[in-house]
């Protein structure tokens, strides 16, 4: 009785797949049709989401620092493109897809500018320092100039439950961070010194950047977010305003008519299929220790 059941389940899911290949082929050929094909001298390339090198099956909320860099590099290439910008839309994220992405941009042979919208802090900032030029709405959320590396212990509530970690290892620091058991002094001794270290670097990026004083960099580098009003007199960035304001500074600067066209990541078909199964398998993932710029 139980067999016609699950034929009936394999036939839905069939169908619902051959449909969403269906829409997904139309939709590419009614683009083409309709030439969305754009042309312009002003690459935009948005930065929305948290920054990570990989998002684990998902797409939602996360910025690929891959994708981003393909993009940058793509419109430098571009004759042209006479300038890039950054329209950054993220809290910020992981260290090192940050500094994928900011080093991309010191790379690039045109004019280059940072557009916060409603946030651009953090790993998001260090981002925006690389630029040229920065320009932040008064309210956006920028700065935020740190690492955290904080962890939720379960040690207690599992005592609760009197359940136990029986921790198996190999090098003393090897399950350094697991959330099943507290931390030792030395241990917390040698995560603080990691994520310090990181924090340096980070400090060291947007001092250089922006052109900052040992001094200058430090007053500001304690993790406190900024209101973009509040960062045009730190320093943090250079003008307040948005697009129009972004784009104005290109055409005083380059003496050019500005013309945006977007450069962003299209998702091959395989991506989008492992988006639409993702969806009928939602996992939750527990980690230990994973430092991010904040």
């Amino acid at each position: 009785m139980k067999k016609p059941e699950s034929n009936k389940w394999t036939t839905v899911i069939i169908v619902l797949l051959v449909l969403f290949v269906l829409g997904w082929f139309f939709s590419k050929l009614i683009a083409l049709a309709a030439g969305d094909i754009e042309t312009g001298n002003v690459a935009i390339v948005p930065v929305a989401g948290t920054i990570f090198t990989s998002d684990g099956g998902f797409f939602e909320g996360v910025a690929l620092s891959g994708d981003i860099v393909e993009q940058i590099e793509a419109a430098d290439a571009n004759p042209e493109i006479r300038a890039i910008i950054l329209a950054i839309d993220s809290p910020g994220g992981a260290p090192v897809a940050s500094s994928e992405v900011a080093t991309a941009i010191s790379r690039v042979n045109k004019t280059t500018v940072a557009w916060i919208r409603e946030s651009g802090a953090s790993g998001a900032y260090w981002i925006a320092s690389a630029t040229d030029y920065i320009v932040a709405d008064p309210l956006s959320i920028t700065g935020s100039i740190g690492v955290f590396g904080s962890y939720l212990d379960f040690s207690g509530l599992m005592a609760d439950f009197n359940v136990t970690y029986e921790r198996l290892v190999s090098g003393k620091y090897k399950d350094t961070g697991v959330p099943f058991r507290k931390l030792t002094d030395e241990e917390r001794r040698l995560l603080q010194k990691k994520i310090d270290l990181m924090h340096e670097a980070f400090k060291e990026a947007v001092a250089k950047n922006r052109g900052m004083t040992r001094s200058e960099i430090e007053a500001l580098a304690t993790g406190e977010f900024f209101l973009g009003m509040e960062a045009k007199g730190a320093g943090l960035v250079d003008e307040l305003g948005g697009k129009q304001e972004a784009l104005g500074y290109i055409e005083r600067t380059l003496k050019i008519s500005a013309e945006p066209v977007l450069y962003q990541h299209e998702p091959t078909f395989l991506e989008v299929l492992s988006q639409f199964a993702a969806s009928f398998n939602p996992r939750v993932r527990v980690s230990g220790t994973q430092a991010q710029l904040s």
